[in-house]
């Protein structure tokens, strides 16, 4: 859907409405589409159908582009998941928007991420929308608050620093600080550090730039950008109402709109439509809370599966950490660490954390990917809508659980 179309928070999340609302009231926002969290459910299961459906939305929007999560509730006064759902920058073309939209859905299923939403008691399957726009290259860009977020105080206050706004965002340098009344006098100008600048990278994703050292320390906006920024509060609180959280840019002179949220105040997806890979089914027969299932059972799980890549040195799952979702090596290594301490190697076809299809709870164990480290993954929001809609299913999980605790409970007392 056109992101100027985008009008119902329950299909595309509040992100993508927001935006939505920016441009239908003229608001100065980027030219992007909104994705409804079905297709993105589907583009992240590998259905053909919605991936080519991705690929003709997207496909007139100038790149590179810039993917961003706009989950179901992901941002309210009650709670945001800044930090938790990432942003994939720099996207060479509408062709390599798949693999990022995936990213996205997998951000939202990720430990952190369910750690989050259970503090906030919201411990659900989460509904990812996704926001592709086309990506600015800025002079400058950074967050505005229109109520001070430290002492509350009825004035706005800005950070900024030089380059992509992801520097500010996640508090990787200093930023340059401003206070400015209502009506857009300048109470304070505060230079921060800002050593480097995050610039897109030629052939994809982003780079750190070092900034000239003598605009370190030099404020990155003057008075003319100070007040199109009062302006641009003033018109967010008109549309959106009091209170708000705004990402913005300068791009050849001109301040975009990229993000407006509130302030934070402190049953299960069809199987899609592709084949369970040959090598996965085989690999679930080696799981202890599977192996007793039938062969039918293990295609229908495996057909559940999505893929997802960690980076060299990636934490996969962090002990102590909550998660809700089982994995099973496709290609590459991964070192698991209970305590600090080492365990073992995993290799392909190995598998780990299959209790939190159960649970959902904390990790008993850090598993860190070596290299490049493909998997096979399954959350628990896919797996228990399959055994709800199968008893028999269901039956041999709970008996396969309880020779599991037989076994741990016998070996516990003859040691």
């Amino acid at each position: 859907m056109p992101l100027v179309e985008a009008d119902t928070e329950e299909r595309y999340g509040a992100k993508a409405v927001g935006l939505g609302d920016a441009l239908r009231a003229g608001l100065p926002v980027p030219p992007g589409v909104a994705l409804p969290g079905p297709d993105v459910d589907a583009i992240a299961s590998g259905q053909v159908a919605a991936t080519t459906a991705l690929l003709e939305a997207v496909r007139s929007l100038p790149a590179p582009l810039a993917v961003r999560s706009s989950a179901v509730g992901e941002d309210s006064a009650g709670a945001s998941f800044a930090g938790q759902h990432i942003t994939v920058l720099n996207v060479p073309s509408a062709g390599d928007v798949e693999t990022a939209v995936r990213e996205v859905w997998w951000s939202a299923n990720s430990d952190s991420a369910i750690t989050y939403r259970k503090r906030l008691g919201v411990f659900a399957r989460p509904v990812v929308g996704v926001v592709v726009q086309s990506l600015l290259q800025p002079e400058t860009a950074g967050v505005m608050f229109t109520r001070n977020p430290i002492t509350g105080a009825d004035e706005r206050m800005i950070e900024a620093s030089w380059g992509l706004g992801e520097a500010v965002v996640s508090g990787r340098v200093i930023p340059d600080s401003f206070r400015l009344t209502r009506s857009g006098e300048v109470l304070e100008r505060r230079a921060g550090l800002k050593s480097f600048a995050i610039r897109s990278a030629p052939d994809g994703g982003t780079v750190d730039e070092d900034v000239v050292p003598e605009l370190v320390e030099s404020l990155c906006l003057g008075d003319e950008e100070l007040e199109a920024l009062s302006g641009l509060a003033a018109d967010c609180e008109r549309v959106y109402g009091v209170h708000r959280d705004i990402e913005w840019a300068f791009a050849g002179g001109q301040l975009y709109l990229l993000q407006c949220r509130a302030m934070t105040t402190s049953a299960g997806a069809a199987a899609p439509a592709v084949k369970a890979p040959k090598v996965l089914t085989e690999s679930l027969v080696r799981v202890p809370l599977l192996s007793d299932l039938p062969e039918s059972d293990h295609d229908a799980i495996a057909r559940l599966f999505t893929q997802r890549t960690f980076a060299a040195g990636e934490t996969v799952m962090k002990e102590g950490a909550d998660g809700a979702a089982f994995y099973v090596i496709e290609s590459g290594t991964a070192t698991v660490t209970v305590g600090g301490a080492f365990r073992r190697t995993l290799g392909p076809g190995d598998h780990f954390g299959e209790i939190a299809l159960i649970d959902g709870r904390a990790r008993s164990a850090t598993v860190t990917a070596d290299g490049e480290l493909v998997c096979q993954g399954i959350t628990l929001w896919d797996f228990q809508p399959l055994v709800q809609r199968s008893p028999t299913m269901a039956w041999t999980l709970l008996q396969t659980l309880a020779g599991m605790l037989r076994q741990a409970g016998e070996t516990g007392a003859s040691s």
